[in-house]
């Protein structure tokens, strides 16, 4: 029986995931190999949590019960040992992807399925790096985690049906609708992202029209919840990057990234997370910003 649930990474989707999971009723540790990075973390968590309750989505009696369900640790090794599934939410690198399953691999319990939060890269290269590639998934979160009702998950070609099936359990248990997606670069939801997000970037390259006009028209046109740039900005202009780079790498010219994006990138500006992207979020209040988190819904 799955009880505690390990997440690698403490960045914005991994906080998301271990707060996703609290509410789901696992214990769950929330590793990562900065202290900085995990106080980050634990603030955003209490915030998720404050707003949980005003939305009514638990109780206030029951806050710091679910809270404590969530501990916080730098010591990978450690927390594998006692790990009865994983699900790693490092950045979108191959090769740090390599090196935290390597490392799951050889300390998780034999029963330990590991799961990756990725939005592109292959379920089924990530298991080669395993012994265990028949428990080995991929679990698409989107961000912000609190709020998006959707997981896809993306089997690998060695991946069991007993693993796909318990992946799939463990989301619902979240609160998450699911989609099974057979494994492919891009799966469904980022490769019809990067296409928006990227073309975007061409026709403000191009001049077709402004940042703020792109975005009302794809969002009052097409019935888009946000725009391609608010989108861009939210997510990582770096991340947009590095997910049109593989995809260009491997399903060719439709997705080679757009000059003008590398070009932000390079400068930089990469979005929220570093106060300017396509948009200046420098210049916000401190009451803007606040309204600038995503609430639980």
């Amino acid at each position: 029986m799955t009880q505690n649930l390990l997440v690698v990474g403490s960045g914005i989707m991994g906080r998301g995931i271990a707060f996703a999971a609290a509410i789901g009723g696992y214990n769950v540790t929330l590793q990562d190999i900065l202290e900085e990075k995990l106080k980050e973390a634990r603030t955003e968590i209490s915030w998720y949590f404050n707003k949980a309750v005003e939305k009514g989505k638990i109780e206030e009696f029951e806050e710091d019960a679910v809270k404590s369900r969530i501990s916080y640790s730098t010591n990978l090794e450690v927390e594998a040992k006692k790990a009865d599934f994983v699900i790693e939410a490092v950045p979108e690198k191959l090769e740090i992807k390599k090196t935290v399953f390597e490392v799951l691999d050889q300390y998780c319990p034999p029963h330990t399925i590991l799961a990756t939060n990725t939005s592109t890269m292959s379920p089924t290269e990530i298991g080669s790096y395993t012994r265990r590639s028949d428990k080995v998934i991929a679990m698409h979160f989107f961000n912000p985690v609190p709020k998006m009702k959707l997981v896809e998950i993306i089997r690998g070609l060695e991946t069991s049906d007993e693993t796909s099936e318990l992946t799939r359990m463990i989301a619902l248990n979240m609160k998450k609708e699911t989609v099974l997606v057979n494994e492919y670069p891009g799966f469904i939801t980022s490769r019809i992202s990067s296409l928006v997000g990227n073309e975007a970037f061409n026709m403000l390259m191009e001049g077709v029209g402004t940042p703020e006009e792109i975005d009302q028209a794809i969002e009052l046109g097409l019935n888009y919840p946000m725009g391609p740039f608010k989108l861009g900005d939210l997510v990582g202009l770096d991340t947009r990057l590095r997910n049109l780079e593989y995809l260009y790498n491997t399903l060719g010219e439709r997705f080679r990234p757009s000059p003008l994006l590398v070009k932000y990138v390079k400068a930089g500006r990469l979005g929220r997370k570093t106060g300017k992207g396509v948009y200046d979020y420098s210049v916000k209040s401190e009451a803007q910003k606040d309204e600038s988190k995503t609430p639980v819904s």
